[in-house]
């Protein structure tokens, strides 16, 4: 028997997941979690062999909590299941552990599919998930900017171009102020940006905010 932790802020979502698995015998739901510090918590306490984690949920950012995750449970599988189909969103949840990546118009047979997978150690992306990844790795084609980041600094990025204030970014990071200030120099230099404004308009213009 698989069991596997959803983790997902709307319920429709996660009863939705649960009627899927009702069809498989071999996969049992043994917990839930509604964001990302409730979802560390519960693997602590609840046995579990994989995860099913949405990227968009409140609180803590989706990459600290697949790395703190896998610090906790170095080889608990982490199956990534977004609205989120660009490029950048799944590579950077590869790299940092996640074992596999789906969107949420998947069907059914390839969610279980990829549990399964997943369970037994191996790796899964869709098709047409493979396909962007077969993408990048064509050197002969310019990569934007913004992928010159590492993922602390595009993580600042991003909360820079949502509006975010140097402080307010640096409480819910746990970092201090100075050390945002240096980040925000950093993705300035490398992405020969000047100032907010431009990145504002440059993750607007790349469909980088939710």
């Amino acid at each position: 028997m698989i069991k596997v932790l959803i983790a997902d802020d709307h319920p429709v979502v996660r009863e939705g997941l649960k009627k899927i698995f009702e069809k498989d015998p071999g996969i049992k739901v043994a917990a839930e979690a509604n964001n990302g510090e409730e979802l560390l918590k519960q693997i602590t306490k609840i046995p579990c062999d994989v995860v099913l984690m949405d990227l968009s949920m409140p609180g803590r950012n989706w990459l600290d909590v697949i790395k703190e995750l896998k610090d906790l449970r170095p080889n608990l599988p982490v199956l990534i299941v977004s609205m989120h189909s660009e490029e950048e969103y799944i590579v950077r949840a590869l790299k940092s552990g996640a074992s596999g990546y789906l969107t949420k118009d998947s069907l059914s047979d390839e969610l279980l599919k990829a549990v399964k997978k997943v369970f037994r150690g191996g790796r899964y992306v869709t098709a047409a998930i493979a396909e962007k990844l077969i993408d990048l790795l064509d050197d002969s084609k310019d990569q934007p900017l913004h992928k010159t980041l590492s993922d602390r600094e595009y993580q600042v990025f991003i909360m820079i171009a949502g509006g975010m204030k140097t402080q307010e970014i640096a409480d819910e990071l746990f970092l201090s102020t100075n050390t945002i200030s240096t980040y925000r120099a950093r993705i300035l230099e490398k992405m020969n940006l000047k100032n907010t404004a431009e990145i504002i308009r440059y993750a607007l213009n790349h469909k980088l905010l939710d």
